[in-house]
């Protein structure tokens, strides 16, 4: 919807979301505000566990070195 906004252009909404057809681009802009909000809301955030991260390989492990 920003992109919409700041451009006016739904020709590049499309192509900065991916779509292949405007026609799925527009199915978003036809939902109705108050179902998204619901839907937004119902969802529940992960429950992430603190930890520590550990290289994958040694690349990543040497890069940390320095």
């Amino acid at each position: 919807m920003m992109i919409l906004q700041a451009t006016g252009d739904l020709r590049r909404v499309s192509l900065w979301l991916g779509h292949a057809d405007m026609q799925t681009t527009e199915v978003y802009l036809r939902a109705d505000p108050t179902d998204k909000l619901e839907v937004i809301e119902a969802i529940t955030p992960p429950a992430l566990k603190r930890g520590s991260f550990r290289a994958p390989d040694k690349l990543i492990a040497s890069l940390q070195r320095s």
